[in-house]
């Protein structure tokens, strides 16, 4: 609890700097808040509807995994408990520019009936609980509206502040948190976050038990090691069975086999804790791959591109144009995890793969069904895929038969690893 209240009052204590975000229809509205009133642009969320009441509920806690798992149960929790013709929206607050500093919660529409009832509501609700709530009231005027921070879960405001518009922010405020939370750079961010699991999730203790001692040093193996990228169903299978043949190279994977039996249960967790878990997959299949390129080369289907393309795309919400720039670190490659020599990324037709995938039938992941389902997440998770460095993805692209992706991918490799 102590260690809740100091992070609480640490964000408190900058409140007034704070931006704040809230998705509404796919789109991002910003505010500000500051203690004079001035300004006549209201915010987008405050004009959509004819309401007379708002409530933000974020959550702030240093335990970063109470905080993650509270935030994943926290929209179920209002849902079941608001009554009914309340709206929730996803929402955030950010200090601009500054990492680590986004919180994550909801925006609530409450019925204006009995503005009482919620307020009682959200008190109980989240006593306790390592939130910061909020309620917004409209000035008689109409056209302006107030925030009240309420202090440790009580209804009583520390001060108000008027709400006033706020243009979106150069970098996009899900940037702020992604080191070693969506994306992780070092084998021992991703451990400490498993071992800080292992409380909570048996399975992580298990999967502790499979890291290799510690991650390899950076550098080029004995043998070309030559990753094949892509998403589901643009021949990645195909290709990288054809070249363990043509090669007589070893032929690994990442996530590893060795991983499977967990996959499904760490594929509920929050995203903190499932990244965790696929980078370190990374870190395993590596220690296999060093191994095996003492020997002779080695393919290797999917690796570190594909942990950090979806996870960059999946935090990164509304445009494509959302994502980190070209050149961004969130981009780089981790230093301690072992450098392929080449890294070949198939492309395809988004039509001729969805047919490839119904002719295949495949059981598809949560990400994969998204793919389908909403192109602008694809093209998030290629253009991810195309700014990362060190190495950098060689596209090549999978529609021609198989064969001839074959003698294509064949061609580089010559020139780029000499095989």
């Amino acid at each position: 609890m102590q260690l809740m209240a100091r992070r609480t009052m640490s964000v408190v204590s900058q409140w007034s700097s704070r931006i704040f975000s809230v998705e509404l229809d796919g789109a991002e509205s910003y505010f500000a808040i500051q203690e004079t009133r001035k300004g006549d642009v209201l915010p987008e969320a405050f004009r959509r509807a004819n309401w007379d009441r708002f409530y933000s509920v974020l959550v702030s806690c240093s335990d970063r995994l109470r905080q993650v798992k509270f935030h994943a149960d926290l929209e179920e929790k209002l849902l079941k408990a608001l009554p009914a013709g309340c709206a929730v929206d996803p929402m955030s607050s950010f200090l601009p520019g500054t990492r680590g500093s986004l919180i994550r919660g909801y925006f609530l529409k409450a019925s204006s009936e009995d503005p009482s009832f919620s307020d009682r509501l959200l008190r109980d609700l989240i006593k306790d609980d390592p939130v910061l709530v909020c309620s917004y009231v409209k000035c008689e005027d109409g056209g302006t509206w107030t925030q009240n921070l309420w202090p440790d879960g009580h209804s009583e405001m520390i001060k108000k502040f008027y709400v006033v518009h706020s243009e979106a922010p150069k970098v996009h405020p899900s940037t702020l948190n992604i080191i070693n939370s969506d994306v992780f750079y070092s084998f021992e961010e991703a451990r400490e976050v498993l071992k800080e699991s292992s409380d909570i999730i048996p399975e992580a203790a298990s999967v502790l038990e499979l890291l290799p001692s510690r991650a390899g040093p950076r550098g080029r193996p004995d043998f070309p090691v030559i990753v094949i990228e892509g998403l589901d169903a643009t021949g990645k299978t195909t290709l990288t069975e054809s070249l363990k043949g043509a090669l007589g190279a070893a032929l690994l994977r990442s996530p590893p086999q060795c991983l499977s039996p967990f996959r499904e249960r760490f594929d509920q967790e929050p995203p903190l804790i499932r990244r965790a878990f696929y980078a370190l997959g990374n870190y395993i299949t590596a220690d296999q791959v060093s191994q095996e390129a003492s020997k002779g080369p080695v393919i290797v289907d999917r690796f570190w591109h594909s942990t950090a393309a979806y996870a960059i795309a999946t935090a990164v919400g509304g445009p494509v144009c959302n994502l980190p720039d070209e050149g961004s670190e969130l981009y780089r490659w981790p230093s301690d995890l072992l450098e392929p020599t080449l890294v070949v990324l198939l492309t395809l037709d988004p039509e001729e793969r969805k047919r490839r995938l119904r002719d295949r039938g495949l059981i598809k992941t949560e990400e994969e069904q998204k793919l389908d389902h909403n192109q602008l997440f694809r093209l998030k998770v290629e253009q991810a895929y195309r700014r990362i460095v060190g190495p950098v993805c060689v596209t090549v692209d999978a529609s021609p038969s198989a064969d001839q992706v074959l003698r294509e991918v064949q061609l580089l490799i010559k020139t780029k690893c000499h095989l």
